[in-house]
């Protein structure tokens, strides 16, 4: 992959418009684009509540958007956690728009995860750990313990029944990649935030520098390249100054 390639862009906006504009500017830049809860319900609503000559045209700018990304391009963002029934039936929906990649919550545990492997057809199928919102209390008082137990709990789980990827803190990336029975999941990780960035909600987070590092293979980047510091620039300039990085933080580890 080249260094861009590695750039995920979270698309969290609830404006299509916007989020077409961002498509087509950053497109020759980055690798993928994450659609996340956000802009999936916001457009759902919005195709339900609007009346209808509106909503019909929202339709036809949300399929001008995926369109514009493509599947080969497209993270969705779904977070599946249910029953394996249901999450099988959604995966092989998402999985027929022929996305790149989509996840599902490590925490609906090894038979949703089977599931959803099982009908992936030529999607990566990666599972979310541990939120980077979350911070150590947080996670022992949802799962019962710190957040470096509980990923690799979730990890294994995934490795263990034949996930693509998994999505996790950077904190977690070095003692994941230290293990040959992870060796085989790629790796995605958000908490991403350059040194220049504002840090926002997220709690466990490196620079995309020392997540490469630490063995990442994908960056989920969202407002410091959609909404860039004044200073910085437009996002693709963002855009460029993170792939940058990415490309010699990768030259220093000899890849």
């Amino acid at each position: 992959m080249e260094a861009k390639d590695r750039i995920i862009v979270a698309l969290d906006v609830s404006d299509v418009g916007k989020a077409t504009d961002l498509v087509k500017m950053l497109s020759p830049h980055v690798g993928l684009f994450k659609i996340g809860l956000e802009f999936i319900w916001s457009s759902i609503a919005s195709l339900l509540l609007f009346p209808e000559n509106e909503a019909i045209e929202l339709l036809k700018k949300v399929r001008a958007l995926a369109a514009a990304i493509g599947g080969p391009k497209a993270f969705m963002d779904a977070k599946l956690a249910d029953i394996p029934n249901t999450v099988k039936g959604a995966s092989l929906a998402i999985s027929s728009l022929g996305v790149k990649m989509f996840n599902i919550h490590a925490s609906a545990g090894a038979e949703a995860i089977k599931a959803a492997v099982a009908v992936k057809k030529n999607s990566l199928v990666f599972g979310v750990t541990v939120l980077t919102s979350i911070d150590d209390s947080e996670c022992v008082s949802i799962f019962g313990d710190k957040p470096n137990h509980k990923v690799v709990d979730f990890v294994s789980m995934l490795a263990e029944n034949r996930a693509d990827g998994t999505i996790c803190s950077p904190k977690e990336l070095s003692f994941l990649g230290a293990s040959e029975v992870f060796s085989g999941l790629l790796k995605a990780t958000p908490g991403v935030r350059p040194d220049w960035a504002v840090l926002g909600d997220q709690k466990r987070v490196m620079t995309p520098a020392e997540a490469i590092k630490a063995g990442a293979d994908y960056l989920v980047i969202g407002r410091p390249i959609t909404n860039p510091p004044a200073e910085i620039g437009s996002p693709v300039e963002a855009a460029k100054r993170i792939a940058d990085e990415i490309a010699s933080a990768i030259s220093q580890k000899g890849e």
